[in-house]
């Protein structure tokens, strides 16, 4: 027996041996081959860049397949996608089915390992995806004379990242941690994908909005998949998220520009407690403190096709139940028992004017407090509402029972709110509503600010029994709290919202910083102080009226450090301190100051209908004031309209004209010392100021630049928040030419000729036309004409004086002085007309007249007047460019075609 064992031991090592040799030695038989034969099928099937540092055959890389890794692997996407990497890894494998490599020769890709690696699925906005790498057989070009074929048997994915952004769903995942292995027939055409996947960190993301973060996710998945039309269908699909199980069935068809969706996605009759932990870390946090008991069912569908060329989308439905539920935190004596929540929404085309919310109903009781509601709605913009909410509940218990993070609440709250009908306010139409609302001995303290907000209490009732804003009335008696030892107090009556008759009483002290910090520990987006004992009273229809004998509004306001925003500015406006006072239909301003940017203002005066601005939208804010700046950047108004276009094209800056409000009509007395804007540098402008029905007018106003004195009048407005037009008038009187091309970029644009010229010219022009989002002339839309006055001016650098000397031989005319000269110029489409003037220099008697453009097109027609009076002259053409200028004797020219603006389109020029 000893023997024989020894025996079978020998000849076990000795094929172990043999085996692991031929292991060893197989790959270095036959690594070429299949080296060669893998790039070549890559050739042939792939269109996207595919790259690797390193290819090595062994049985070891993933015992005991026979496979072709390569390291440190990257492919390209396709097409809109090509520079962005689809798939990289530190390591992909391809495993070689030894039969058909042994007997046939051919090689046969069954298995493929893929760890460490990014997987960056992209689609845009079109549909248009990167994926789309795979070179079909009939898109093949040239005839497949490849031995290698793909039969995959198995596909393994370790330690990976997986990312799927669909901007035209709007739909992002991001998988870290991803393993998956999946078996089955994959040869064939039609076949079952029997697959396990685990997930460490799972997020999805539809819209702005975040459902799942850092989720652990196991899934144990049946997919039958067809690879002719390219069909997915979810027959057995069980997932956990966290402890929640999920039940997943449905199908998914790639079509040729776009999806065909129907999924089912549900968890029926499973614990509240699993629902919890599938929420994110914050509620996880929460649930290790909190007991849950009760059952939820969820329920979630979507399907339709979802073609983006078409805008056709599929429809969305969720729906969740709780039975029974009860939320004990810390083990309080009275939980948040009996919840119970019937929740339906249903999204159909994922139009967000056709969504329906229902809350068929929503209970539950703190003790023999209660909570009880009933919400429905209908569309987005002109929602149609049904609400039904009664409570009488103490907030001090409800905080202990569900545990309420990083607030603590006291109070009393009873609310009894019916609101039935349609919210649509460009039609003045609301619900008809009844409510009211009891908060009693309220107090608020969070962990981001250290005192509370104490003694809340609010008395107010709503009520509107026509449906209509005529027939609302708000009333509010009273409202106050404490906040930092200082007493607020207001109290509101509001009636008829299309003729507002209100009657407010307003007093306190309120650190807005500092409230702010009781409910945020983010940064100050507000800030400021204020100081108020006012009291209005009166109608809407008085103030507009200007029966101001009816109004009772009197008191103060004190405002320090406010910082305000507007949609129609990129940068706050702060307030640093002010005085207003109210008396009737005025609000004066007393010692006012004021920061915008790099701007400083102190203001006096008064703004009118202010009531009527507020209340109503269509309400004019009217006022007079002066104005005194020692800086003012104009620049720094710039809308910032085209933000949205820079977020979805970073390479695109974000611009803007400045943006006129048009419900305004105030009117400015300016002093400031100095101004820029678009590289000019101003100082000493005064001026008057109107802003009325969207336009801004500057009215014989004066300023110094570079070293001049102008005045200047100014019709500005803004048409869209890309798009403005303007006119202007100025003169200005023996200013430095060289000064005017080096530090005026509008002079330097249209003067480019005189970069080299020295002197003093004067200048009286009128001109107007439209300026595109970056505040700039849009050139053909110029109109207007005027007379540039040249007073001992040298024009030297000329080119085109430059080049008639050559033509002509006479040196005196290459850098001409001119002394006072008129040169009359207009301005249209595109084109500058020069009228004929006539100087002297050296003896000649030259006379110009012709047309430029502002790209630099000449054609100008040039009479040299021969000493020594100029009778007798040589009539010459001056053609080509400002650069270039082409001289010929004779009279005929060369036209500059016209580009005439079309004003429907900025973009659009008509020759």
């Amino acid at each position: 027996m000893k023997k024989i064992v020894v025996k079978f031991l020998k000849i076990l090592g000795i094929s172990i041996s043999i085996l692991l040799l031929g292991m060893f030695l197989f790959p270095i038989i036959f690594p070429g081959k299949i080296e060669k034969e893998i790039k070549s099928f890559a050739n042939e099937n792939l269109k996207g860049e595919l790259n690797f540092k390193e290819a090595n055959l062994s049985f070891f890389n993933h015992f005991p397949s026979l496979t072709l890794s390569l390291e440190e692997f990257s492919l390209k996407g396709s097409e809109p996608f090509k520079r962005d990497t689809l798939v990289s890894a530190n390591e992909i494998a391809f495993g070689i089915n030894l039969k058909d490599l042994i007997f046939d020769g051919k090689v046969t890709i069954d298995e493929i390992y893929l760890s460490d690696a990014f997987m960056n699925v992209k689609v845009n906005e079109k549909g248009e995806a990167n994926y789309n790498v795979y070179v079909s057989e009939n898109k093949k070009v040239s005839k497949d004379t490849s031995s290698t074929a793909i039969r995959l048997d198995k596909i393994s994915i370790k330690n990976s990242h997986l990312v799927y952004d669909d901007k035209s769903t709007k739909i992002l995942i991001s998988a870290k941690g991803f393993n998956y292995h999946g078996k089955g027939d994959l040869d064939k055409a039609v076949f079952d994908l029997k697959t396990e996947a685990k997930i460490d960190d799972f997020n999805f993301t539809f819209g702005e909005d975040q459902y799942l973060k850092n989720k652990k996710v196991n899934a144990d998945l049946i997919t039958k998949i067809n690879t002719n039309s390219l069909s997915f269908i979810f027959e057995e699909n069980n997932l956990k998220v966290n402890k929640l199980p999920i039940e997943f069935i449905g199908k998914l068809d790639f079509l040729k520009n776009g999806y065909d969706l129907d999924f089912n996605v549900k968890s029926q009759n499973s614990k509240l407690n699993d629902f919890f932990t599938a929420l994110p870390p914050a509620y996880v946090t929460w649930l290790e403190k909190t007991k849950v008991k009760g059952s939820t069912d969820l329920l979630l569908t979507l399907k339709g096709k979802y073609i983006a060329s078409t805008n056709e989308k599929p429809d969305l439905a969720f729906n969740m139940k709780i039975r029974e539920g009860e939320i004990n935190h810390k083990e309080t004596p009275l939980p948040a028992s009996n919840i119970f929540l019937n929740f339906d929404t249903k999204l159909p085309s994922l139009d967000t004017e056709k969504l329906k919310v229902n809350i068929d109903s929503i209970f539950f009781n703190v003790g023999k407090d209660y909570v009880k509601a009933i919400l429905k709605s209908e569309g987005l913009s002109r929602p149609k509402i049904d609400a039904r909410i009664k409570t009488a509940i103490d907030l001090a218990k409800l905080d202990k029972a569900i545990g309420i993070q990083n607030m603590d609440l006291k109070g009393q709250l009873n609310l009894d709110v019916n609101s039935k009908g349609v919210y649509d306010s460009k039609s003045k139409i609301v619900p008809i509503t009844k409510g009211k609302v009891l908060f009693k001995n309220g107090y608020i303290k969070t962990d981001y600010y250290p005192n509370p907000i104490r003694n809340i209490n609010v008395l107010a009732d709503v009520s509107d029994n026509t449906g209509s804003l005529k027939d609302l009335k708000v009333t509010i008696k009273p409202a106050s709290f404490n906040f930092e030892g200082k007493p607020v107090y207001v109290t509101a009556n509001l009636e008829n919202l299309e003729n507002v008759k209100y009657d407010i009483v307003a007093k306190g002290e309120l650190d807005l910083a500092k409230i702010y910090k009781v409910f945020s520990q983010k940064g100050l987006d507000l800030q400021g102080y204020i100081k108020a004992d006012v009291a209005l009273k009166g109608t809407q229809a008085d103030a507009v009226a200007g029966n101001y004998n009816k109004l009772n509004n009197s008191g103060t306001l004190l405002l320090r450090n406010i910082k305000t925003s507007s949609e129609y500015l990129p940068k706050p406006f702060v307030i640093k301190e002010g005085e207003f006072v109210f008396n009737q239909d005025k609000m004066n301003f007393n010692n006012f100051s004021a920061v915008y940017g790099q701007s400083d203002f102190k203001m006096d005066g008064y703004m009118q209908n202010v009531i009527d601005f507020v209340l109503s939208e269509k309400g004019v804010l009217k006022g007079n004031f002066s104005i005194n700046a020692n800086y003012i950047n104009v620049d720094e108004f710039m809308s910032n309209s085209a933000k949205n276009q820079a977020e979805n094209n970073p390479t695109t800056a974000a611009t803007g004209v400045v943006i006129i409000p048009p419900n305004l009509d105030l009117q400015f007395n300016c002093l400031a010392q100095k101004v820029d804007f678009d590289e000019l540098k101003m100082q000493n402008l005064k001026g008057n100021v109107r802003i009325n029905n969207g336009k801004l007018q500057l009215k014989k106003s004066g300023f110094d630049i570079i070293g001049s004195n102008v005045n200047m009048d100014v019709i500005y407005g803004s048409e869209s928040p890309e798009k403005a037009f303007f006119e202007f008038e100025v003169l200005a009187k023996d200013f430095d030419v060289k000064r005017a091309y080096n530090e005026v970029k509008m002079f330097r644009e249209m003067a480019s000729a005189a970069e080299s010229a020295e002197g003093i010219v004067s200048l009286e022009y009128k001109v107007g036309g439209k300026l595109n989002n970056a505040m700039q002339p849009i050139y053909p839309s110029l109109k207007g004409g005027g007379t540039l006055s040249v007073k001992n001016v040298k024009m030297k650098g000329f080119k085109m004086f430059g080049a008639v000397s050559k033509k002509t031989g006479k040196d005196a005319i290459k850098n001409p002085d001119l002394s006072k000269v008129d040169i009359k110029t207009t301005v249209k489409n595109n084109i500058i007309t020069i009228e004929r003037f006539k100087f002297k220099v050296a003896g000649f008697r030259p006379r110009i007249e012709g047309t430029t453009s502002f790209d630099g097109k000449l054609n100008i027609k040039m009479r040299l007047g021969l000493p020594p009076l100029g009778i007798i002259g040589i009539p010459l053409t001056v053609t080509g460019t400002q650069e270039n200028p082409k001289v010929k004797l004779g009279r005929k020219g060369e036209d500059i075609e016209e580009t005439e603006y079309d004003d429907t389109n900025p973009e659009i020029v008509k020759p």
